[in-house]
């Protein structure tokens, strides 16, 4: 068989940088639940019509089909390109039985079929929030959202080391109504154009608001000078004043950013801006919209994103608003391993490695193991009674801290890194903290 290659786009762990994204995991799971979120898990396809219509990137999503398909079938399923989709799928089946509002947080991979490049792939985990209810959903939650999430993050910062992180902030009506009180009767057009600015520029996105969505250049230079707008406090509501420009929507979004912008400065000073460039491409949002980026690592583009949906989830009878924030890990994690910013104790989860005397003794060594984990230790029996030290030299190379002999008495435990040898009795004896579990640590100097 000759040697396989790899699959650009999809990423696959080591056990080390495995271990890196589980203790990632750990941590948003923890933020969530203590936030009173609750876990599902949606199936991985949906059809592929309700991608293509909501999603509106059709390109990006993958068909699945099967092998033995007739050769003129048409593919009707499709592989989820985020949560949102989904989770709005969900809330419309499981409605009868959910208690509203509902609060879920969804840990899964999802899979987008766009080219491969540094901190993007095809296949991804996304860690997802979203609050919905029946008809309407209170603004507060708009502010409660952004607070969850930058709370996830932090707690990834300040217990792990992975770099801060700086989320933007926009509300779609402030812009919306910004755009109407200038006689703009298509602001989705707008909205689409003025995204690009961070990559085009703002001279480029006022041509292509001239040529592309049709308006004068007046409006395209106030439009501009809108999205050039950021402040980490509420001094932006008086910046949007000056422009000049009157609507009651763009009222309405004013006061909900300010709220949003002002709590974040009370509870997490420093981690949020209003932005009134970010739009996000997605058309099912219609309020508050997020981007987060990881301080240092801009290039790689946003790692948290969402905002607030209020038509995505309807039956026609029943509308279920919502608003949601997505944490892009498998993308908050590429720049943490590929530049090396954290590393592990070690790669095994194993604390001890029970020695075996001889090949007729490996029952007793099997007792003793059963003994360490019956009291949460990980341990290991050494897979052949060799040279004790070789055997140490096996779980040195595993980095496995301690070593258990039992043919002294009840038995002794070696501390393999600094030579220590103590009798130790596997009914209490238990290694310290620190060593019960690997550990995850910034890489400094």
């Amino acid at each position: 068989m000759s040697r396989p290659k790899p699959l650009s786009g999809f990423p696959e762990y080591t056990p080390e940088t495995r271990i890196i994204e589980q203790r990632v995991l750990d941590r948003l799971r923890q933020t969530f639940e203590l936030h009173g979120f609750g876990s599902i898990e949606t199936r991985a396809v949906e059809p592929l019509e309700r991608l293509v219509k909501q999603g509106e990137i059709d390109k990006e999503v993958y068909a699945v089909q099967r092998l033995h398909a007739e050769p003129d079938a048409r593919a009707e399923l499709g592989l989820h390109f985020d949560l949102t989709v989904p989770f709005a799928r969900y809330v419309l089946e499981n409605a009868h039985q959910l208690s509203f509002p509902f609060r879920r947080y969804q840990i899964q991979k999802v899979w987008r079929g766009e080219r491969p490049q540094e901190g993007r792939y095809r296949e991804f985990t996304q860690a997802d929030i979203d609050i919905v209810n029946v008809d309407e959903l209170a603004g507060h939650h708009d502010v409660e959202l952004p607070l969850v999430t930058l709370a996830a993050l932090e707690r990834l910062h300040v217990d792990l080391g992975v770099p801060p992180v700086l989320m933007r902030v926009n509300n779609r009506k402030l812009s919306e109504g910004f755009y109407r009180g200038l006689d703009i009767t298509e602001p989705a057009g707008v909205l689409r154009v003025v995204d690009k600015i961070d990559k085009i520029g703002p001279q480029r996105v006022a041509e292509l608001l001239v040529s592309d969505a049709g308006l004068t250049p007046t409006q395209a230079e106030a439009c501009v000078r809108l999205a050039q707008i950021s402040t980490a406090d509420q001094s932006f509501v008086d910046q949007v004043r000056a422009l000049g420009v009157q609507h009651a929507q763009l009222d309405e979004g004013l006061e909900l950013l300010a709220d949003v912008v002002a709590t974040a400065a009370a509870y997490v000073p420093g981690r949020l801006v209003a932005d009134l460039k970010i739009a996000r491409g997605l058309d099912y949002y219609t309020g508050t919209v997020y981007e987060t980026e990881l301080v240092g690592f801009e290039r790689y583009g946003s790692i948290s994103s969402g905002g607030r949906y209020d038509s995505l989830a309807s039956d026609g009878r029943t509308t279920y608003p919502g608003v949601g924030l997505s944490i892009g890990v498998t993308r908050l994690l590429a720049p943490v391993l590929g530049q090396g910013l954290l590393r592990v104790s070690r790669p095994v989860p194993t604390a001890v490695l029970v020695a075996v005397d001889s090949e007729d003794d490996r029952s007793g060594a099997i007792a003793v193991a059963e003994q360490l984990r019956a009291r949460g230790i990980s341990t290991e029996v050494a897979p052949k009674a060799d040279k004790f030290g070789r055997q140490i030299r096996y779980a040195d190379r595993r980095r496995i801290p301690y070593v258990w002999f039992t043919s002294a008495g009840s038995g002794e435990v070696k501390d393999i890194r600094t030579g220590d040898q103590v009798p130790a009795d596997p009914a209490v004896w238990t290694p310290p903290v620190a060593d019960l579990a690997p550990r995850v640590e910034p890489v400094t100097g």
